[in-house]
């Protein structure tokens, strides 16, 4: 990887670039994997590179429901992979979930590459490599699920994802939450609950959120994923943004 020096202004931005363009040289992540980095990271910037009030909201409302959830299964796509596959084992070992590897461009070597990547972070439960069922309404690699894991959760964590899968799995009657910068995005606005920031902040967030909660009762967890509105969480990610902006620009 490209040196960068922590002085730089642009330091985490530009050393999460570095990551995704080190995964697709490790076989893990696609080259459109890199178009989609450049987006988020557009985003990013728009949100000020902050955890912004809507998306600690947010958080707090997926650990509840995560901690409720008799099936959590989490989705890891090649980008995820470059950027956090510790944090995604340490998320999934606090909740005792699989992590199932899912790629829009498939190959089995990727599939490989990741799952083998994962359980070397310390990954107890690691599936994806010999998907055994089809999600319902997509037509392409995408579709591809595994019992025990994605195809039986009811509640499923899709970072980074296409607004296609989301609706499909929302389809089949699943909690679906979201880690995705783009609140204007369909996944976004598809999912039960939608973090919108960095899954470079999210996913430790989000850790650290499960591990508080842990220790509430069931019918505080509840209340939580009930006083949560999403569209609101969207709507007030909006105006963060655009409240950013009009700060640039003050004398």
């Amino acid at each position: 990887m490209t040196e960068i020096p922590k002085s730089h202004p642009r330091y985490a931005s530009l050393v999460a670039r570095e990551r995704v363009a080190e995964g697709v040289r490790k076989g893990l992540t696609s080259i459109q994997g890199l178009i989609a980095q450049g987006r988020g990271e557009c985003f990013d910037y728009l949100l000020g590179e902050r955890t912004t009030p809507s998306a600690a909201a947010a958080t707090q409302a997926a650990a509840a429901m995560l901690l409720l959830a008799e099936r959590p299964a989490f989705s890891v796509n090649g980008n995820v992979a470059a950027l956090v596959p510790e944090e995604m084992v340490k998320l999934a070992c606090a909740l005792a979930a699989p992590l199932e590897v899912n790629l829009f461009h498939r190959s089995e070597e990727r599939v490989k590459r990741i799952a083998d990547l994962l359980r070397s972070c310390g990954a107890e439960r690691v599936i994806g490599e010999n998907p055994d069922a089809t999600i319902e309404g997509l037509d392409h690699a995408r579709a591809l699920a595994t019992r025990g894991g994605i195809y039986d959760a009811d509640v499923v964590l899709i970072p980074l994802e296409d607004g296609d899968r989301c609706e499909a799995l929302a389809a089949m009657g699943k909690k679906v939450i979201a880690i995705d910068l783009n609140p204007l995005s369909r996944t976004a606005r598809r999912a039960n609950v939608s973090i919108v920031d960095n899954i470079l902040r999210a996913a430790p967030n989000l850790t650290a959120q499960v591990r508080q909660l842990s220790s509430l009762q069931r019918s505080d967890l509840e209340g939580i994923v009930r006083d949560y509105d999403n569209e609101n969480v969207l709507h007030r990610a909006v105006q963060e943004i655009k409240g950013h902006l009009e700060g640039q620009f003050k004398d």
